[in-house]
């Protein structure tokens, strides 16, 4: 979500701050004594409240993938939704345990239940995270992949905090789920090199039906597509399938069919089952989650998480 970011992804992609592969000591049940109802609240707060506005389940997974809870006006972060989501939990963990529960800890921990309660995996959360004084957007723009991205940016970015290419290719998967805005995407549709082109590694017809349905002008800013057409409430391989087809949304779904060794992984994904996904899936994530994480006495436990303790 430390620069609680951004992914993303879009992931993209989750993490606790995207700076760099250290990994921090985290241990389940880490509230067991100082607020042993913690996981509980949480995941109640999202099975009460997550099938009222189901589309959150993504927006609050691409929070745990950028992770910059604060820094709301750094640009990877100004399509984000979900702040106002934790600001609530958060609230509630304050009455019961105040100053106790990281944001940090709430944003993995409801990412992770609003994605099982949406029928997608679920995957182990090892808690004791603290947060971070500030929020840098600096760091956002360096660290968090743009769907702009090539191949290249993916794997350096990726590389950079010690996740590979099979990392790549599972938690991109989390595009099977929610939308995104015509900005992220129409200069595949109008001006991809400057001269007012279109991508010719988007699928014509495809493309096409963007730019008239959805997408009708390169200055679009408000309009709201699927990442995964037809299925973007269903954590599937729909996503996966799409790719192949040429139909991924962003120049960075595209990226990953470029390379012989990500294309492959795809074509694995897809001979296999949907719970096979789901368990390769959970392992990158948990692989995730550990990246760069405060703990101990590193950082702090903010008492709102919108606002930065100095």
């Amino acid at each position: 979500m430390s620069c609680l970011t951004t992914v993303a992804l879009s992931l993209t992609l989750f993490l606790v701050g995207l700076v760099g592969p250290i990994q921090a000591q985290l241990q389940m049940n880490f509230y067991a004594n100082t607020c042993p109802n913690a996981e509980k609240i949480v995941q109640d707060f999202v099975s009460n409240h997550i099938s009222n506005a189901p589309s959150l389940a993504a927006a609050l997974l691409r929070m745990h993938f950028h992770d910059c809870f604060v820094r709301r006006d750094a640009a990877p972060n100004l399509t984000v939704r979900g702040f106002s989501f934790i600001d609530k939990i958060k609230a509630v963990l304050e009455a019961h345990c105040p100053e106790t529960v990281s944001c940090a800890d709430i944003i993995a921990l409801a990412s992770r239940d609003a994605i099982v309660f949406t029928g997608g995996p679920r995957w182990s959360v090892p808690t004791g995270r603290r947060d971070g004084r500030i929020s840098n957007a600096s760091e956002a723009l360096a660290n968090i992949p743009p769907p702009t991205s090539n191949f290249t940016n993916l794997q350096t970015l990726f590389a950079n905090q010690g996740l590979d290419l099979k990392d790549l290719v599972l938690l991109s998967g989390a595009h099977t789920i929610g939308i995104s805005h015509c900005s992220s995407f129409t200069n595949r549709l109008y001006n991809f090199t400057g001269r007012g082109d279109q991508d010719p590694a988007l699928d014509s017809e495809y493309a096409a039906n963007l730019k008239s349905r959805k997408c009708p002008s390169l200055n679009d800013n408000t309009t709201i597509v699927e990442m995964d057409p037809g299925s973007r409430k269903t954590f599937d391989l729909s996503y996966y399938q799409l790719l192949l087809k040429r139909r991924g949304l962003f120049q960075s779904d595209s990226a990953l069919t470029t390379n012989p060794t990500t294309l492959s992984n795809i074509n694995q994904i897809l001979k296999g089952s949907v719970e096979g996904f789901f368990s390769e899936f959970a392992k990158s994530m948990e692989k995730m989650g550990r990246i760069n994480v405060k703990t101990g006495s590193v950082g702090v436990v903010r008492k709102q998480c919108s606002v930065a303790i100095s």
